[in-house]
């Protein structure tokens, strides 16, 4: 027995005997070594435990702090909340940082009128009828119209080809004869600054004689005034039938997106059919002077009214000398001086008597001739649906 044991039996029985001794008799020395043995053995347990939790807990502590994670990942637990328990949703990952490089910012195709006449620009194709100085590769464009091509007006500004950056619009236009054959075309910059061409946006052909105007709307579309005719030569300037059309860029080129696409009849316009009678020519009086009488017959067949009629080509016959002519109003016609009437609905017709102090033309191959005209309240003339029927030749009788 070690000296421990004799520390620990004793305290045993120091404690059963002031606890007991006064009520238990002795059971004599078997019994006694017994109970000593069983608290001897429970002792040895609890001494073992102790020093085993004592060595345990600083190893179990030290590694805790030095784990180190496994990189095996192994399979995923999935645990399940109790009734209790809230289930916070996850926080999603920070986003990440993309690692394209950005897309870089359109040009800016702003170009001013005189930037555009510096440079050597390429331009869309000329109808086919244009001279050889319309040149479309490499132009310099003239400030003035001569006989290359000619930048008309001030140029406009948009996004006409939605990339998010400003395009150039201008009106350029060639001589063709007495007229100007004109083409609305659009230009950018491109990544080198240099000036280029993204395409036409209209023309005139045919059908559509003039381009006027026009204007780049906030979003990106063009509106573009144009005429079924050109004023020029003796074509005044009230004659063309004007509209407004508006284009825009399809991804490859521009096409109509709104207005009419036609002309169609001009609405201010009507028919009016022309007849005369022999052209009398009377006996020559005492000075040797003779008068001619004519009557003329007007049908307007529509669908127009007309406020004025007029008479002209008076020249080949001769000066006026009474009848329906002594109240005319002279006014100015496109073949020159004309004499004013009255009005005539659509569907109706009138009669007059004119009389001319006769001049036979000194020329043989000059014969006497009459044409009537459709004027509006502003003593301006119109042309005719059917001018074929608006101008006769006399026959001279007598």
């Amino acid at each position: 027995m070690t000296e421990l044991d004799d520390i620990l039996v004793s305290g045993e029985f120091a404690a059963f005997r002031e606890a007991y001794a006064p009520a238990v008799h002795p059971a004599g020395t078997t019994a006694v070594r017994e109970t000593v043995r069983r608290r001897r053995r429970r002792t040895a347990v609890v001494t073992a435990a102790a020093v085993v939790l004592a060595v345990a807990i600083p190893v179990g502590a030290n590694a805790a702090l030095n784990r180190r994670p496994d990189p095996r990942p192994g399979p995923a637990q999935t645990a399940t909340p109790s009734p209790s328990e809230t289930t916070a949703s996850p926080t999603p990952p920070p986003p990440t940082p993309s690692t394209s490089s950005p897309t870089p910012a359109a040009p800016n195709g702003r170009i001013t009128r005189s930037q555009l006449l510096a440079a050597r620009i390429d331009l869309p194709t000329w109808p086919s009828y244009v001279p050889k100085t319309c040149t479309t590769a490499r132009v310099r464009l003239d400030s003035e119209a001569g006989s290359r091509p000619v930048l008309l007006g001030e140029p406009g500004y948009g996004d006409v080809d939605g990339d998010g950056a400003v395009e150039t619009v201008a009106l350029v236009g060639c001589p063709a004869g007495e007229a100007l054959v004109k083409q609305v075309v659009a230009f950018d910059r491109n990544a080198a600054g240099r000036i280029t061409t993204i395409g036409q946006i209209v023309g005139t052909y045919d059908e559509l004689g003039d381009i006027t105007e026009f204007s780049v709307r906030d979003d990106g579309t063009i509106r573009v005034r144009v005429a079924d005719i050109q004023p020029c030569c003796s074509t005044p300037e009230w004659s063309p039938q004007r509209q407004w059309r508006t284009y825009a860029w399809s991804g490859e080129r521009f096409t109509q997106t709104a207005g009419p696409t036609k002309f169609g009849v001009d609405p201010r316009l009507t028919d009016l059919t022309l007849t005369a009678g022999d052209l009398v020519v009377g006996p020559p009086d005492t000075k040797g002077n003779r008068t001619a009488t004519v009557t003329v017959t007007v049908v307007n067949k529509g669908p127009v009214d007309v406020p004025l009629l007029g008479f002209s080509d008076f020249f080949t016959i001769g000066e006026p000398a009474g009848g329906d002519l002594s109240r005319c109003r002279t006014v100015r016609s496109d073949g020159g001086d004309a004499c004013v009437l009255d009005a005539l609905a659509a569907g109706k017709r009138k009669t007059y008597t004119f009389t001319f102090r006769y001049d036979p033309p000194d020329m043989a191959d000059i014969r006497p001739t009459l044409r009537v005209i459709h004027y509006d309240p502003q003593e301006r003339w119109w042309n005719d649906l059917k001018f074929k029927d608006n101008q006769v030749e006399l026959r001279t009788a007598g």
